[in-house]
């Protein structure tokens, strides 16, 4: 549903491009993200709407002709809450939306605070991390 006459350079350009239902729904998952993370920086990369914090991806949204989606940046927690998504279309990485069913609050800051998380981490913090999951798995 973009313009496709110039690639907006920021959310507000690409807010103003979509129609109203859709900017509504958009902005609500905006709003919700800057609650959790509210020293994201908003940006446009691959041409939809993002949020980064130290230099890493937490989350993608966009609209498009027929829906509006949220990309998590991560298929492992798109698994981890499909039982809070039924009614909503799912492929890997992508939860697609309407307008009129949005996704919940509750689901986009969850989904954020994860991703705040991971960005903030060092690598060392992310690799012991892993190792505790990894444990923690193979003693279950």
């Amino acid at each position: 549903m973009r313009s496709t006459k110039r690639s907006p350079k920021t959310i507000d350009e690409y807010l103003a491009s979509v129609n109203a239902n859709h900017r509504d729904a958009l902005q609500k998952i905006r709003e919700a993200i800057h609650a959790v993370a509210p020293n994201a920086k908003e940006c446009i990369s691959y041409g939809i709407p993002a949020f980064r914090l130290n230099g890493r991806a937490l989350v993608f949204f966009g609209a498009w002709a027929n829906h509006c989606a949220f990309y998590p940046g991560s298929s492992a927690s798109l698994k981890k809450f499909r039982s809070d998504l039924k009614g909503f279309q799912l492929s890997k990485g992508t939860i697609r939306f309407s307008p009129d069913n949005q996704l919940p609050v509750a689901l986009v800051k969850s989904w954020s605070k994860r991703g705040w998380r991971r960005s903030t981490m060092t690598e060392r913090d992310q690799k012991e991390a892993l190792h505790l999951h990894n444990e923690s798995v193979r003693s279950a």
